[in-house]
């Protein structure tokens, strides 16, 4: 199957599991950042306090975009890409 090249403007995400990868993603942040402060890695501990902010930054916008409804979130009956045929200009024949 041939593309058409404009894959940015008509991608999908799977919202759920990036909510569910986040929530994973926050649980190790949280552990990582209480684990590194009790053993006195300040710098380690820090880190994972950055990656909370930025877990919890995409946790907001993933739930965000799934209340927002199918309107931002397409399902499997609108096609990923125009089709070929459409982007094409008509050649006439001589």
């Amino acid at each position: 199957m041939r593309r058409s090249g404009n894959e940015p403007v008509t991608a999908r995400s799977a919202l759920r599991l990036r909510f569910w990868l986040s929530l994973w993603g926050l649980l190790w942040a949280v552990g990582g950042t209480v684990a590194f402060v009790l053993v006195g890695r300040p710098g380690w501990a820090a880190a994972c306090a950055v990656l909370f902010l930025v877990v919890v930054t995409d946790l907001f916008l993933v739930v965000r975009h799934i209340r927002q409804g199918p309107h931002y979130q397409p399902g499997p009956e609108v096609p990923p890409y125009q089709p070929l045929d459409d982007l094409r200009p008509r050649r006439r024949h001589r």
